[in-house]
């Protein structure tokens, strides 16, 4: 298996530097000509060169002109007869003009990116690209939301500072050792009962403990925030979401790979859940939604030390009744609201 790591960094690269005028013939030498994109809600899917330039990249790169690309970790693994190369970073540049709706604010801002990228001949056959559009949102001052759970801000980069230090080499024995612990942690995460009412001492003893590092950091997307420690994480996160999604199917992964001191999953869907308790302040609806995720993994110890988790919420809240898109527009007009009209 050859290192796909640098072309992707480099490829990508230079999609986002080059510019307007120069994004069509970056992206022809970085994908297939049939290559297949799909994101966050609302960009979703697009086909082909031509509508993943048009969709995704041309609006981009307008709102933030000076674009470049910043990878916190890169790792590849071979996954359902491909090679796929994953990462996590930020879009860094200046909002000069509106995005998704969004307003500019003239002022640098830092777009978080979990990506997959399968390669097939030289170049990207497919990406699975899950950008924090809350999280823009947030950096631009019309937050649609309550209070997150944990800490907002930019992702740092892994323990140590080696995330993006072997470009050219596939640790794929370690990779293998570590992603096994992954799905193990996930089995046990899948075993337990969240409808058995043990609560916050039943998270903080069941298995899974075996597999976290004791000064782990778990990072999660806009809207529930990052934490750190078994009891941050279930007090910032598992909880609320177990409570909020009691019932839930998963590992319907369409990625597992595992490289040296990282590891990584993703999921389209992800999660399949019924939607039983309030979530991000929205009651119960009783449905079935499911869930776009990632999770990038830092390996330390032996034990699960970082945890970066993209998640759509843009997606499922909208599966929810929940359009943070109205909610910005409200925050940003409010007089636009009739006397009549709740806040919601």
């Amino acid at each position: 298996m050859s290192s796909g790591k640098r072309f992707v960094v480099e490829a990508l690269g230079r999609v986002a530097a080059g510019g307007v005028a120069e994004l069509g013939r970056h992206l022809v030498a970085a994908y297939q000509p049939e290559a297949s994109w799909r994101g966050s809600h609302p960009l979703n899917q697009a086909t082909g060169v031509a509508e993943i330039e048009a969709q995704v990249w041309r609006p981009l790169l307008r709102a933030l002109p000076d674009l470049e690309r910043r990878d916190l970790m890169v790792l590849q693994g071979h996954h359902a007869g491909n090679d796929v190369v994953g990462a996590v970073g930020h879009y860094l540049g200046t909002f000069r003009s509106d995005w998704l709706g969004i307003p500019a604010t003239g002022q640098p801002v830092y777009l978080r990116y979990g990506e997959m990228h399968a390669l097939a001949g030289g170049r990207i056959v497919q990406t699975t690209m899950l950008i924090d559009v809350l999280d823009l949102m947030r950096q631009a001052g019309c937050w649609p939301l309550g209070p997150s759970t944990g800490t907002e801000g930019t992702w740092p980069g892994p323990f140590g500072g080696e995330g993006v230090l072997r470009l050219d080499r596939i640790d794929a024995v370690q990779g293998a050792v570590n992603l096994a612990q992954t799905l193990a942690m996930h089995a046990t995460l899948g075993a337990y009962n969240d409808e058995a009412s043990e609560g916050r001492q039943g998270l903080l003893e069941m298995p899974q403990r075996q597999h976290w590092h004791p000064r782990m950091m778990w990072y999660g997307p806009a809207g529930i925030g990052s934490t750190r420690g078994l009891d941050g994480f279930v007090d910032k996160h598992q909880l609320p979401f177990r409570i909020a999604f009691p019932r839930r199917s998963g590992s319907q992964h369409y990625v597992r790979i595992g490289d040296g001191a990282f590891s990584a999953t993703g999921g389209w869907p992800s999660v399949t859940a019924w939607h039983g308790g309030p979530f991000m302040g929205s009651g119960p609806t009783g449905r079935e939604v499911t869930m776009r995720v990632m999770d990038f993994y830092h390996h330390h110890e032996g034990l699960i030390r970082e945890n970066w988790v993209p998640i759509d919420i843009v997606d499922l809240l909208r599966q929810m009744d929940v359009d943070v898109f109205a909610r910005m527009r409200l925050c940003l007009h409010p007089r636009s609201r009739s006397r009549s009209e709740p806040a919601g």
